[in-house]
């Protein structure tokens, strides 16, 4: 199992609320959870973005938001238009979902243009990084494969795994789409990950990045 210290690995953490009923005082609770324990970012959906920018204004850690969110069921305009304003608002890192429907269509330009959209905001508005969720979940090892060259050649930083909604990570699919980009692409791997033993595994399998609403306790597991 991976060796790893509390910062360190605090660094690989998304620290995620995502919820349809997330509240207010929940996301100032989960910025206040991020300063104290370093997290790279918080990640929200973009109605709490700009909340976020705030509290934690100056603190080191980034605010990352949802794009076409949690099914990925729109279209290119309105992703790129979702993606400008998360920039706007204080966003420095965006987690995009697919467009499964063209995915599952094996339409892959229309994939392809979808991330693009996405991609050519973020490049255009500053340093700011893309993760394409592919909603491992819902797809066929071929179609993940797929999803993951197409997310490489959009111009995308990272593959994730999953919203969360469709099912999680597993050890097996990290290790797929991880051979799949080769060393150049991140990974994150997101959905159901709660302790510390699970997060160790998605890392040792080739994930750079956990994606949790539990890294507080994650982080206490870890002695």
């Amino acid at each position: 199992m991976v060796r790893i210290s509390r910062e360190k690995l605090a660094k690989i953490i998304d620290h995620t609320l995502v919820g349809p009923v997330a509240t207010k005082d929940d996301v100032v609770k989960l910025c206040e959870e991020a300063k104290s324990y370093g997290f790279h970012c918080v990640c929200v959906n973009l109605v709490y973005v700009s909340l976020a920018a705030k509290l934690l204004k100056g603190t080191g850690v980034k605010v990352c938001s949802t794009i076409g969110f949690p099914f990925g069921a729109t279209l290119p305009e309105v992703k790129a238009l979702e993606a400008r304003r998360s920039i706007e608002e204080g966003a420095r890192e965006l987690d995009m979902v697919i467009n499964l429907c063209a995915l599952k269509s094996r339409d892959y330009e229309t994939v392809k243009k979808d991330i693009e959209a996405v991609v050519n905001v973020a490049r255009s508005l500053g340093d700011v990084i893309v993760k394409v969720i592919i909603e491992t979940g819902r797809l066929t090892n071929d179609e993940k494969v797929a999803a993951c060259k197409i997310a490489k050649e959009a111009g995308a930083d990272f593959v994730k795994t999953s919203t969360g909604f469709a099912g999680g990570a597993t050890v097996e699919d990290v290790k797929l789409m991880r051979r799949t980009v080769g060393k150049e692409m991140g990974v994150k791997a997101a959905g159901g990950i709660r302790t510390l033993k699970e997060a160790l595994a998605m890392i040792e399998a080739g994930a750079d990045r956990i994606g949790t609403s539990t890294g507080v306790a994650i982080i206490k597991e870890l002695q």
